[in-house]
């Protein structure tokens, strides 16, 4: 089922709800939509990224053919040999832009489940539906994509780019240091055309993070239907956990900016990977906050839930329990029940069963394989760049080592 593109307003039916995405929504999706670049389902993704990070990538490559930057010239990096913006242009844009058809397809039956589960009571309907109506509203916000314009120009390019990111040499882009004294043409296109879309594309998957979290956050305050004996020992929140899955593109397509970043400091700077220990051990602490913390926002309910449930269990089971003691121990039994074959035992055992699944409740919504997939994906990109401190024999003896 499409979102209607009147959702921000009109009432929702949550016994059918629509599907939830982060994606179908705002100036720039329309525009594609306009363009044939996209569809209501998110689907010519193939198109999407060719035409955009052609956008972005081939005219620097004909400015710096016809200005002699190419591959030599004066310039201490060519425009062929700079990895980064090859990188940045032709790995991370488009995996940016792939996530997203993975995230909305991921997240399509979000609204759903929470109504298959039963886990949103009648009497907080209209809280449940406030978050959904909110969560779409920013989506489709004008204004919110604006703003994050205005920070791609104003921030990340003039102070982030020029200051921070910009190599501290004569390259391509630039006659002097750090993006200094003098833009190429080449540099022109990039400063102003192709690094920002890349930036707000970015910033809006930033953007997108947020409307998620504050989604989460709103839901979590609501006093959620949870069972404590349900078998995914959440409560029955584990599909909420499974949408850290969607993210793994998005991860992957952080850990290549960096290990493109890093490559042109090894290669063209003289430095060394474990210089970067702290800027890797950041990307990684940055990309587990954004994308698990929100899940911590159900860690207060689930540790009342499992409270709750260990006591009610508890009691029912000590209850049957000393009826069983009576009954079978204590000369209880009519005298023609006999022991083998009753159903008295199952029940026990079946109990047993129930207040363990209590006792191994989990009240924090993220496993471990959550951790090591997002860890693994991001730091993907960068393990290549260990080839620079040794040989890929010495390399490969080291991740056996480690594996097995």
């Amino acid at each position: 089922m499409k979102i209607p593109a009147s959702a921000a307003t009109a009432g929702l039916d949550l016994h059918h709800p629509p599907d939830f995405s982060l994606v179908l929504g705002g100036p720039l999706f329309q525009l594609l939509r306009r363009t044939h670049l996209a569809d209501d389902a998110l689907m010519l993704v193939r198109q999407r990224i060719i035409v955009i990070s052609l956008l972005a990538w081939l005219p620097l490559l004909l400015l710096s053919a016809l200005e002699g930057n190419l591959w030599g010239g004066s310039t201490s990096v060519p425009f062929l040999f700079d990895i980064e913006v090859h990188v940045r242009f032709l790995v991370a844009l488009p995996l940016l832009i792939l996530a997203e058809l993975v995230v909305h397809r991921r997240m399509r039956p979000l609204l759903q489940q929470f109504a298959e589960r039963n886990l949103i009571p009648e009497n907080a309907m209209a809280r449940f539906e406030a978050a959904i109506v909110s969560a779409f509203r920013l989506r489709n916000s004008v204004l919110a994509e604006v703003v994050l314009i205005g920070i791609v120009y104003g921030v990340g390019v003039l102070v982030i780019w020029r200051h921070y990111v910009a190599l501290d040499t004569a390259t391509w882009y630039a006659t002097g240091a750090t993006g200094g004294s003098g833009l190429s043409l080449a540099g022109m296109w990039f400063g102003y055309v192709s690094l920002p879309i890349f930036q707000f594309l970015l910033c809006r998957w930033y953007f997108r993070l947020f409307i998620w979290a504050r989604f989460l956050w709103q839901v979590s305050r609501i006093e959620l239907g949870l069972l404590p004996t349900h078998p995914d020992r959440l409560g029955g929140l584990s599909f909420i956990s499974g949408q850290i899955y969607a993210f793994t593109v998005l991860a992957v397509a952080h850990g290549a900016l960096l290990a493109g970043n890093l490559a042109n400091r090894i290669f063209f700077l003289g430095a060394e990977l474990l210089q970067f220990k702290l800027e890797i051990a950041v990307l990684v602490v940055f990309l587990l906050c954004v994308v698990l913390g929100p899940l911590l926002f159900f860690a207060p309910q689930l540790a009342q839930a499992k409270r709750k449930g260990s006591r009610e269990y508890g009691v029912l089971a000590e209850r049957y329990a000393r009826e069983f003691d009576a009954k079978w121990l204590r000369d209880g039994a009519p005298a023609d029940e006999p022991l083998l074959g009753s159903g008295d035992i199952q029940s026990l055992a079946d109990l047993g069963n129930s207040f363990q699944v209590v006792r191994e409740m989990r009240i924090v919504p993220i496993k471990r394989d959550d951790l090591l997939r997002l860890v693994g994906a991001t730091l993907a990109p960068i393990v290549p760049l260990a080839l620079t401190m040794m040989s890929l024999e010495e390399l490969l003896k080291k991740l056996f080592g480690v594996l097995f």
